[in-house]
């Protein structure tokens, strides 16, 4: 009999760890029969239903029993030594496994759980009893033993240094490993596990007659450097804490918690001991009792009322023991319900799916989300999409299928055709996973106000996992798609701009982002359509080039070879080599790298330049006048082919709408000086624009002429760089031009000097070293047509014209000086 029960015991703790594991159900339901058979078994031979804890006659353990108990000892220790040194989670896990199975074979040995000997407490002393006894000392240790002690003490000196600095995983790791084995040496040399050196014992309570203690002696006062880094330790302590109440960024706090345990360090060197706060004391137990904050956190409340520290502290532990308590009942809910499930009527239909290694192609229609609506309604369908979001209740789950920007509702009930088994399985499954879906299409009576589709939902049939995502995401979908507004602030999660960008596959799920970046692909369609329409030819330039493409120390120098090159600030000498080159009209798209120390909200070390450069016949304004109808030809695009996105876009960062005039606005300078003269702004009329000007300009522009775009000519030629072409009417102005979307700059743009005499004139004009633009220069040398172009920036377009505050919201994998990943 003891033979079964222990069979049963180990059946048991095996379908344990399987649940624990979150184990598919098609594994466990083989081991839960495995399990009532052997209890079939018991009672065969017993006429008993078997019950944990009951007495098996015969049972005994056999002399197998101390060796297991043994390795179980020694394997403790290795764990816990593991855990202490917080090992990487595979190492502790691989750990723990050995542990569980050496006591599985303990129970399959002895009939019994193994448990720890009991710790003998001390007997309480009475008032009339004669003192103790002295107890005896530990015995010293020599040879061998003595040395391995030695080497283990040091040996965690070590690691706890590496701790301390916070050295590398890998040596922490080595460092672990080589103290663990030195255990194990100490161990076979003396046939005791190491254990450091016990603390002094503390003397005995003194009872009330017992004549007055000597005053204990005084903690030393700390001196020297010792005292001074004890009081920087405070002082950042403080300053840690005050971050966390005010709910600074992470890297603030970080930063601030690096420096602390950085002083904590240099006071061991100082004194050889851990830093402690002054009046830590030790409660009943032998727990450290932390000091409080301040005295206001301590002082009593007045008339019993407990202060605000107290409250939250009590608040806190009430709402961890509701959560362990809840935990519970569901995990004791989950088990009785187990029970009572009854058959599997939907096995087969719903589970994980085999790894897709492109194995076969199956007969299988997926059905985009996109197309679910009334008139297929009762047609069986099978789609894939993210689960978005999941709720179940008793006999039913509802859950949200998500592809890119649309969304189904699904439903999934116990009936003849779906079991409850199969409506738990759609319940544990983590958000993000992707899974396949059978399901009934069916029009519902009030409109899903949370979904896309919002005239039928999804009555489930079958449902696979095609890839599992981790339970645990940095970031939640719902919380990053959600619109917070100043009313909302406090009530839902908030997910900042550095937590998006370091998750950025994530983010990217949102709608809104779906939104942004299909929106940003249309702008760069439309450039090449609309050009291409206008008899312009698509080239290609060079990023990597020998000398600053626009001179200045924005450039980023990188190696090449056996010398240096620089990135691309601009494709501008290529286009007009083409033109040169008898292309007549060309267009480039590709990245432009900037490296200038800009941390504002419209500027990239990298982003995605549209330009283009184009001969003209007679005058600059043929190309400006092409130029501005590209925009509104552009703008018309997004605003018909893409309303759906703009729409998703404006629910979650509202905008006014973008506004154009066909044909665009043109001002010149002076005109626009003149407008920022009367709304205050002092100016004069050769400065250039500063950025709050260009806005003030926008916003005065918007409520004159009603548009968002508009563009501004004749720019002072002192405010434009030497390959400018001077304005042969006036020469304070120049043959220049900027266009605006909503008061920012979004293009600029010249005729170009095609002149190679009179450009040397201009550079020299401008102090440029002409050994350093000489193949700029020769590039005009064999003739070459009047021209002019310009440079446009698409994250700025997509953002200005969406109306956002940041361009790191348009750009996939933004670069700035501060940000090189992902």
């Amino acid at each position: 009999m003891a033979d079964i029960d222990a069979k049963i015991k180990a059946q048991g703790d095996k379908i344990r760890e399987l649940k624990t594991a979150k184990s598919a159900k098609d594994v466990i339901d083989p081991e839960v029969k495995n399990l009532l058979a052997l209890k079939a078994e018991f009672k065969s031979a017993t006429g008993l239903d078997w019950k944990p804890g009951m007495e098996i006659p015969g049972a005994s353990s056999d002399s197998s029993g101390d060796v297991i108990e043994g390795k179980i000892k020694a394997q403790g220790d290795k764990v816990r030594d593991l855990k202490s040194a917080k090992a990487d989670k595979a190492t502790v896990d691989e750990a723990v496994k050995t542990l569980l199975t050496l006591k599985a074979e303990f129970k399959a040995a002895t009939g019994k759980d193994w448990k720890p000997p009991p710790v003998p407490k001390a007997a309480a002393k009475k008032a009339d009893s004669p003192p103790a006894a002295p107890k005896a000392a530990t015995p010293e240790l020599t040879g061998p033993a003595a040395a391995v002690d030695a080497a283990i003490k040091e040996q965690g000196e070590a690691v706890r240094k590496l701790k301390a600095e916070k050295a590398d995983k890998a040596a922490i790791d080595e460092a672990v490993k080589k103290l663990i084995a030195l255990k194990g040496e100490f161990k076979a040399a003396t046939g005791k596990d190491w254990k450091p050196p016990p603390a002094a014992p503390k003397a005995a309570a003194k009872k009330a007659d017992s004549p007055p203690a000597a005053p204990k002696a005084a903690t030393p006062e700390l001196t020297g450097p010792a005292a001074a880094v004890d009081a920087a330790i405070k002082e950042q302590g403080e300053a840690v804490r005050n971050l966390k109440a005010e709910k600074a960024d992470k890297a603030a706090i970080d930063e601030a918690v690096k420096k602390l345990i950085a002083l904590k360090g240099e006071f061991k060197a100082a004194t050889g001991a851990d830093w402690k706060p002054a009046d830590q004391k030790k409660d009943s137990k032998g727990k450290e009792k932390k000091a409080p904050a301040s005295a206001s956190e301590t002082a009593p409340a007045i008339d019993g009322e407990k202060s605000d520290t107290q409250k939250k502290r009590e608040a806190k532990k009430a709402e961890k023991a509701n959560k362990k308590a809840a935990h519970k009942s569901d995990e004791t809910k989950d088990q009785e319900e187990a029970k009572d499930d009854g058959p599997d009527v939907s096995s087969g239909k719903y589970g994980v799916q085999e790894m897709n290694q492109s194995k076969e192609k199956p007969s299988t229609v997926l059905t985009p989300v996109k197309e679910l609506g009334i008139k297929m309604s009762e047609k069986t369908v099978t789609i894939r999409g993210r689960l978005h979001t999941s709720r179940a209740k008793g006999k039913q789950c509802f859950f949200v299928i998500r592809q890119q920007q649309v969304t189904v509702q699904c439903l999934a009930f116990v009936n003849e055709f779906v079991s409850k088994q199969m409506v738990k399985f759609i319940a544990h499954i983590s958000k993000e996973s992707i899974v396949d879906v059978e399901a009934v299409i069916k029009k519902v009576d009030e409109k899903i106000e949370s979904c896309t589709q919002q005239d039928v939902e999804l009555h489930v049939n079958q449902v696979w996992v095609v890839s599992a995502s981790d339970p645990q995401l940095p970031l939640q979908i719902e919380d990053a798609a959600r619109k917070v507004t100043e009313e909302d602030e406090g009530t839902f999660a908030r997910v900042n701009q550095d937590t998006r960008l370091d998750n950025r596959v994530l983010d990217l799920r949102t709608p809104t982002n779906q939104a942004i970046f299909r929106l940003e692909a249309g702008v760069c369609q439309l450039f090449r359509d609309t050009l291409a329409k206008k008899g312009f030819v698509e080239i290609h330039t060079p990023k990597i080039i020998s000398a600053a493409s626009e001179g200045g120390a924005g450039v980023f120098k990188v190696s090449y070879f056996k010398g240096s090159a620089f990135l691309a600030q601009s494709p501008q000498l290529y286009k007009q080599m083409a033109i040169a080159a008898d292309f007549d009209k060309v267009f480039t798209v590709g990245g432009v790298f900037r490296a200038e120390d800009s941390n504002t909200h419209r500027h990239l070390t990298e982003f995605v330049g549209l330009d283009l450069e184009m001969a003209f016949k007679f005058h600059y304004h043929e190309v400006v006048d092409t130029i501005g109808d590209l925009f509104t030809m552009m703008f018309r695009g997004l605003r018909d082919k893409y309303s759906s996105e703009i729409v998703t876009v404006c629910q979650q960062f509202p905008s006014e709408p973008f506004k154009f005039l066909d044909p665009p606005l043109r001002l010149e300078f002076p005109e626009a000086v003149e407008m920022l003269k009367e709304a205050g702004v002092e100016m004069g009329e050769e400065d250039d624009l500063s950025t709050p000007a260009e806005k003030l300009l926008g916003r005065l522009v918007r409520a004159k002429y009603d548009t968002d775009f508009f563009i501004l000519d004749k720019f002072p030629l002192a405010v434009r760089p030497f390959y400018t072409m001077p304005c042969p009417v006036d020469g304070k102005y120049s043959n220049s031009y900027d266009m605006f979307m909503r008061g920012e700059e979004i293009l600029s743009g010249a005729q170009r000097i095609h002149n190679p005499e009179y450009l040397t004139e201009r550079a020299k004009h401008h102090g440029v070293e002409l050994n350093t633009i000489a193949s700029y220069i020769d590039s005009f040398r064999y003739g070459c047509p009047p021209h002019a172009g310009g440079g446009i920036g698409m994250e700025r377009v997509t953002m200005l014209y969406l109306g956002l505050d940041n361009i790191r919201k348009t750009s996939m994998f933004p670069r700035d000086p501060k940000r090189l990943t992902p």
